[in-house]
Formats: C-alpha cells, structure tokens, sequence
C-alpha cells in the first residue's frame, strides 16, 4: 500500500516574492494617499493663498520689473558658463599636460576654487576696487559676476573636461599621429570634440547649479536695473512682509532650470541607447 505525502501546511502559504513586493507595494501607496490625505485635510488654504499666492502682489511682481530680473539671471547664468567653460578647458589640458609646473598649478586652481564658497568670492570681486583703485571689470556688473562665478565653475568644469578626454581612447591618438598629424591638431580636432560629446550631460548640469548659484549675485549691491531673480523677489517681499513675490521668482527658476533638466534627462537616454 502506498502512501502520498501532503505539502506541508506552512509551504502551501508561502507567497512568492513577485505577490510580496506587491503588497509592499500597495502598502507603500496606501501609506502616501493617507499621508497627503491628511496634509490637505489640515492645510488652511486661505491662509497659503494670503501668504504664498496674492493676487495684488502677483501682479505688481509680475508688472514692476520681473522680465528685467529674469533676463538679468539668464545673462549672469550663460556669460558665466562660458566663461567657466572655456577657463576649465584650459585647466583640464593644463592637469593632462607632461610639463610638471602646468599640472601643479591647474592643482592649485581647482582646489582653491572647488574649497571656497562662491559667494566669499563675489564678495572679494566685489572688494577688488577697494584694494586695486581704478579697477574696473568690462560690462561691470555683468563682466565682475561672469568672472567671480566663472573661476569657480571652471574649478569644476576642469575635472569634468579631463575625464572626459580620458575616456576618449587613446588608439584614436595613436592613429592620428601615426598620419603625421601633430599632438594639438589631434586633440583639437579627435579628442576634444569626442570629449564633449560624453561630459555634455554632466555640463548641463553645471549650468543648472550656476543658474541656481547667480542668486548669490545680491551680495554685490547691485542697482534695481541689475537684480537678478531672487534679489528682485525678496525686495517686493520685504516691502510688503508677504512671500508671493519670492514664490514667483522660484517659478522663474524653474523656467530655467526644468528645459535643462529634461534635456541631460535626454541626452542620458541617448548615450545609454548608443552603448
């Protein structure tokens, strides 16, 4: 006589792991929905439209200079970025070179300006006439901020270039030279141009952080024709003791900011389907 076996008991309710995350899952949602559930439940709506959203005084930011500030921050953002670029090229050849003194003071350079705040550097630039009398910074204000919050972008931006034309291979080198081309041809026309290519997703970037970064530019005392965003925003706010004007400026921000983000978001997507 034969007998069968039954599954154990505790082996019958075992779920998979595929059903348990499942629940974790669901668990995980369910948690959220509560939780934004109660913040809206407990939220004055009122007092938020009074504080954050006035209509008075969105029309008043809106009316009495926001164009100019907007304007003014994407000038300070790409003059600084070029800046910055074309700076933390020059520092990523210096760090890659075989001269010795070159590499030493790239070093320095990138680590002075990556250790230092930015904004104890606009305020040394902002100093300078103090200590240099007649010194004076083309297109001032523009020329002295494209300068302060270049150096520092540069200081970045170098170490970014560098590994870039590091991950350029070096057989493209090889075979250029072997042409008889000369070492700064090749890397003008081979290597750099590759370089770019790969690190343009991580400058995007670095642009974003300057547009962020320029509202550091109040420290400067600019007049009302220079405001950038946030130095705009905040004088409304302190004149009428409200924050919608401060909101606004932030969704200018992200006016800026959100085409750039989607677009490293595209460009990541793009060199991840060429691999």
């Amino acid at each position: 006589m034969t007998t069968t076996t039954q599954p154990a008991p505790a082996a019958r309710r075992r779920t998979s792991p595929r059903k348990r995350a499942q629940r974790i899952r669901l668990v995980q949602y369910a948690v959220l929905v509560v939780a934004l559930v109660a913040i809206i439940l407990n939220v004055d709506g009122r007092q938020v439209q009074s504080v954050f959203f006035r209509a008075d005084l969105i029309q008043i930011t809106l009316t009495s200079g926001l164009p100019r500030a907007l304007l003014n921050t994407v000038i300070y953002t790409f003059g600084a970025f070029v800046f910055g670029l074309t700076v933390g090229t020059v520092l990523a050849l210096m760090r890659l070179s075989q001269v010795a003194p070159y590499r030493w003071l790239a070093s320095i350079y990138i680590e002075f300006f990556r250790g230092v705040p930015a904004l104890i550097v606009l305020l040394a630039f902002g100093l300078l006439s103090v200590a240099f009398p007649g010194l004076r910074f083309p297109l001032d204000p523009y020329g002295t901020v494209w300068t302060a919050l270049g150096m520092v972008s540069a200081a970045y931006m170098a170490e970014t270039i560098r590994a870039g034309i590091q991950a350029v291979p070096k057989g493209q080198v090889e075979a250029a030279r072997s042409l008889g081309m000369p070492s700064g041809m090749a890397m003008r026309r081979i290597v750099l141009p590759q370089a770019f290519r790969i690190i343009t997703p991580p400058l995007t970037n670095e642009l974003i952080l300057l547009t962020k970064d320029s509202s550091l530019v109040y420290v400067l005392g600019l007049t009302a024709s220079a405001f950038e965003l946030t130095k705009f925003g905040r004088d409304i706010s302190n004149s009428n003791g409200n924050l919608t004007p401060l909101v606004i400026a932030g969704l200018c921000y992200l006016l800026i900011t959100l085409p750039l983000t989607f677009l490293v978001r595209r460009m990541e997507a793009k060199s991840k389907k060429a691999r």
